[in-house]
Formats: structure tokens, C-alpha cells, sequence
């Protein structure tokens, strides 16, 4: 752990509570890891308490308010003492607990990839609205470029109707999560999800995809600062920042999307919602896409690139 995570928080490590071979209850560790979090300065620290505990226990989140007394098992007990030191350090929630929740899935996560979020949400809902809108559409391959957790690869092959989904990442830790995450949904997912190492595209040199998908870094370095620090100084730089004022990886993709999508395929990706009309204008330069639209996010604000790919 860095400098910068290890002081993101006092660390409150909480004590082991009586013989937890006799079962330490729910109601004894939630207060002990509520005051544990509260001495490191979290908010509504009972309330994060109770969030880890339901977490870690695989149940749903007021599942402790409703078992107070039920006896905890040893390994969940030091798995949520454990979370809550990572919390009370300065962890994002997710990273403490080691999962997330993306739409029907709950993911594990740690510092090698982003944690999933509702934005990206948006981006899964439009390819899957693209798809359904033309009987056509439906099979063939679809690609996650940047995959991390394995989100949005994992949520087309719960939800989409493609005969099978690739997704790529340079980094090989984040290819060690999505594995691990495929293989954690493997009794929900209606096509098979392939995880391959590399920059970008170069993993399916090759192929020919119906859709290219990817939430790739978009922010530029000079906005650094203006992140908060569960995100500056917790989740991997190279799935955030990028070269050109945060362009360079959206102009890169948008290249080699052309030479990988079938003529009629879409390529999405999700952009930051300062710069839609200059994502816009960058697809358009390229001259083999047509329908190039920018789309909100729940807010209102430009949070989705589309494209279609030009016959021929």
C-alpha cells in the first residue's frame, strides 16, 4: 500500500471479540467495527458497519439489523474486521470489501481495477438498446476493450443476445480479475467471455466484431487534482488518465475499431462530459463512421459515444 492510502485514514484495527468458535454475534462486531470506523472519522459509521457485515456475509444489506443475535462464522468475522481497517485507512467501500455491485452482478474488485459504476451502466443499457432495436443485430462478437473488473463484458453476456464476448486489457492484473470474475458468473452468463492480454484492439487482430465497446481513460492529466482522493489516490492511474487532455485513448480506439468492426457495427464508449462535441468531431474525422451521436447519462450530462461503421 502507498504512503497516500496508508494515510487516508487512522487505522482502527478492531479486536477479536470472546471465542468466536462459540460464535460471535452480528449485533457485538457491528458495534465494534461502528466505533472502530468512527474513531477514524467515517460517517454514519453504524450504517457502514452494518454494510460491511452484510457485505462480506453474502447476504442482503439489512440482513444485520434483522439477525442481531445469529452467531458469526470465524472466517467471516476476520474478513469483516479486516474490511473495516481497509475502510477506516481510507479504501473506497468496494475495494474494503472486495466487491461491487454492476447491474445483475456482483463483482470482486481490488486496486488492479476500477470500481464499476452507474455511468457505466448507461453504456451497457445503449449497446443493448442498439442490439434490440434490429432483429439483425443480434449474435456475433462483441468486445470490451479496457475490461478491468470484466463489467461490461460480463453484463453483454448476461443480458445481450452475442454468440460470444472478448474482452482485452493491457494490464495483466486486471485480466487476473475479469478471469475471476468470469468465472464467478459463469452460472448466469448466455455466452462465453474470453479475456485477453493487450493494448487496446491488438487482442483480436483478426476478428471481426459487431460491436466495440469500452470505458477507457478519459481523464486528462491536469484534472488530477480535481478528483477526490477515494479516486486519486486508491484506483489504477492507467485506467483514468490519459495523454492529449485526456483524447488520446478515445482517438487511438476510435482507429482501430475501424479495422476490427463488421460494416453496420457500433462502436461505444463512455467519455468524459466535458469534452462530447470534441469526441464527436474526432469520430467524424475519421471518415468511416456515420451516426455518430453523444449521449446523456442519467443527469443530463454527455456521457456515451456512438458510431456506426460504414460499409465497404
Amino acid at each position: 500500500m502507498s504512503e497516500a492510502r496508508a494515510a487516508g485514514g487512522v487505522a482502527a484495527d478492531v479486536p477479536p471479540l470472546g471465542d468466536e468458535r462459540g460464535g460471535t454475534t452480528v449485533r457485538a462486531l457491528r458495534l465494534a467495527l461502528g466505533e472502530a470506523l468512527a474513531a477514524a472519522g467515517i460517517a454514519d459509521a453504524d450504517a457502514e458497519a452494518r454494510d460491511i457485515l452484510a457485505a462480506v456475509a453474502g447476504e442482503p444489506r439489512f440482513w444485520p439489523s434483522l439477525n442481531p443475535g445469529v452467531p458469526l462464522d470465524a472466517r467471516v468475522a476476520q474478513r469483516a474486521r479486516g474490511a473495516a481497517a481497509q475502510r477506516a485507512r481510507g479504501a473506497p467501500f468496494a475495494y474494503a470489501v472486495g466487491l461491487a455491485a454492476f447491474r445483475h452482478l456482483t463483482l470482486e474488485v481490488d486496486h488492479r481495477v476500477l470500481i464499476p459504476r452507474q455511468e457505466t451502466e448507461v453504456l451497457v443499457d445503449v449497446v443493448l438498446e442498439w442490439v434490440r432495436s434490429d432483429a439483425r443485430r443480434a449474435g456475433g462478437l462483441a468486445v470490451d476493450v479496457g475490461t478491468g473488473s470484466g463489467a461490461i463484458a460480463l453484463a453483454l453476456a448476461n443480458e445481450g443476445a452475442f454468440d460470444r464476448v472478448i474482452a482485452t486489457d493491457i494490464s495483466a492484473g486486471a485480466a487476473r480479475v475479469a478471469r475471476a470474475n468470469v468465472e464467478r458468473s459463469a452460472g448466469v452468463l448466455h455466452a462465453p467471455v474470453e479475456v485477453r492480454e493487450g493494448s487496446l484492439l491488438s487482442p483480436v487482430r483478426g476478428e471481426r466484431a459487431r460491436v466495440v465497446v469500452s470505458n477507457p481513460p478519459y481523464i486528462a492529466y491536469r484534472e488530477i487534482v480535481e478528483l477526490p482522493s477515494s479516486v486519486r489516490d486508491w484506483e489504477p492511474p492507467t485506467a483514468l488518465y490519459a495523454a492529449d487532455g485526456g483524447m488520446a485513448v478515445i482517438a487511438a480506439l476510435a482507429r482501430e475499431a475501424a479495422d476490427v468492426l463488421e460494416p453496420g457495427g457500433l462502436v461505444a464508449m463512455e467519455i468524459d462530459c466535458r469534452r462530447g462535441a470534441a469526441c464527436a468531431d474526432l469520430l467524424r474525422a475519421q471518415g468511416c463512421y456515420h451516426d455518430v451521436r453523444v449521449r446523456p447519462d442519467l443527469t443530463g450530462r454527455d456521457r456515451v459515444l456512438t458510431a456506426t461503421r460504414q460499409d465497404g
